[in-house]
């Protein structure tokens, strides 16, 4: 049995000097999703429709930077991490570098001779900055680990992700009037200009400033858990940890391959047709959910228990999918976007606080560098293997661009429902099998 014994605080606000390190996490957080969202929600409609790649080519961009993240968090960051019990270090420079990085790589994309080139370097060059970069994601969940106690971590992540919201929500909104430069641009000028590669380094400079606040971390952050477990209890946990990364593969892929996407599909001129304004409204209903839900999150975590609260999340993401699919008028979208976003947060919290429970203290740079491939792979991979091919076999084949596009949604249902089962399945008969306690 995994057992944890009474904190030495209250887990939401433990200080740091004079600051609750609450807010030092929080404000990196709010600024690394106002990048997230102000970068990244555009630069998939630019790829396609202003470098003219194909479908499958655009999900490049989600991938291949994605593999060397996860590739850098498992094998470099990951291990330097356990072996030197440094987090705030690896936050730190991760974001200085990937913002230097970042300007280089618009620099390099227009010296290209064609679109396409230009299209290709932006998706190498930022392959090759998420290898510093990922030095950020890997210190960043072990941090949340160490300085907060398993009981809390379900609230704490979904407070994190409310906070989150708030910085994605500005983040949409100024990039949408910066992709076609106020209206008085063209379609894709806030990337070719730089304005939108400036701001996102200039969002990721000043996230520094809180993280110089917060703790090391690492096993020196004495007091917070304690864990209990011999060596059987211990295999048994990883047995169930497996099972438990197959299950976030399944619901993470399915319900994340079409985001690369899900833009394009907005945008074409035979479906709902939006400009980057209507988009960014679109993207904001997501991260309306995200603040809502990220206040709600600890209370549904702490009443139904963390692996159930995953069972909760996928069924709002099977919902967000089957409204894509069937949508014939925009409001439809507007509905399926508020559950992705409420899908997203009770999935983010309930899943991060379940492998944290599940996971030795001593292994989380390692370990967690597992459960957030599940995650960042499942933006591009699936994408790239699933959601494009989807698109371009069928429209290849004679379909119409929307029947094609939501041929792709047909396929992430199918994911998230495999997922869903296996969850079912772990919280329902494999855990109380074993008899381990894991959060929930």
């Amino acid at each position: 049995m995994i057992r944890t014994s009474k904190p030495d605080t209250d887990g939401l606000l433990p200080r740091n000097g004079r600051m609750p390190v609450f807010i030092g996490v929080g404000a990196f957080q709010g600024l690394a999703m106002f990048r997230r969202g102000l970068f990244y929600a555009y630069l998939s409609i630019y790829l396609r429709y202003h470098l003219e790649l194909s479908v499958t080519e655009t999900t490049l961009f989600a991938t291949l930077p994605m593999l060397l993240n996860i590739a850098s968090q498992t094998f470099i960051w990951g291990r330097i991490s356990d072996s030197r019990q440094i987090r705030r270090t690896l936050i730190l420079w991760g974001e200085l570098a990937g913002g230097f990085g970042t300007i280089l790589v618009w620099w390099a994309h227009l010296q290209a001779d064609t679109p396409a080139m230009a299209g290709y370097i932006i998706i190498i060059g930022l392959a090759l900055v998420e290898i510093v970069w990922s030095m950020s994601n890997i210190g960043w969940s072990a941090l949340i680990s160490d300085l907060y106690p398993q009981r809390r971590r379900n609230e704490v992540m979904g407070l994190l992700t409310s906070v989150g919201g708030i910085g994605r929500f500005g983040g949409i909104w100024i990039g949408g009037l910066l992709y076609d430069g106020f209206g008085m641009r063209y379609d894709g000028w806030g990337f070719e200009s730089g304005a939108l590669f400036f701001v996102s380094v200039a969002a990721m400079l000043l996230s520094m400033i809180p993280v110089f606040y917060l703790p090391e971390g690492g096993l020196q952050q004495k007091g917070r858990v304690e864990i209990s477990c011999d060596a059987a209890c211990a295999k048994t946990s990883l047995r169930l940890y497996l099972v438990f990364l197959l299950a976030m593969t399944f619901i993470n892929f399915g319900r994340n391959c079409v985001m690369v996407i899900q833009s394009q599909y907005l945008f074409l001129d035979t479906g709902f047709n939006v400009s980057s304004r209507v988009l960014s409204y679109i993207f904001n209903m997501e991260s309306l959910a995200i603040i809502l839900f990220g206040l709600l999150a600890g209370k549904i975590g702490n009443f139904l228990g963390n692996g159930r609260t995953v069972c909760l999340g996928a069924i709002a993401a099977l919902i967000y999918l089957i409204f894509f699919i069937i949508a014939a008028e925009l409001w439809m979208i507007y509905v399926a976007a508020f559950f992705r976003g409420a899908a997203e947060v009770i999935i983010l919290a309930s899943s991060y606080a379940m492998a944290s429970f599940l996971i030795p203290p001593q292994q989380r740079g390692r370990l967690f560098g597992y459960f957030n491939a599940t995650l960042f792979l499942s933006w591009g991979v699936a994408g790239t293997l699933i959601a494009g091919p989807v698109v371009d076999l069928m429209q290849m084949a004679g379909a119409a661009d929307i029947v094609a596009y939501k041929g792709a949604y047909v396929s992430a249902l199918i994911l998230t429902s495999i997922g869903l089962a296996i969850q079912v399945f772990l919280v329902f008969v494999l855990i109380p099998r074993a008899g381990v306690d894991t959060g929930g």
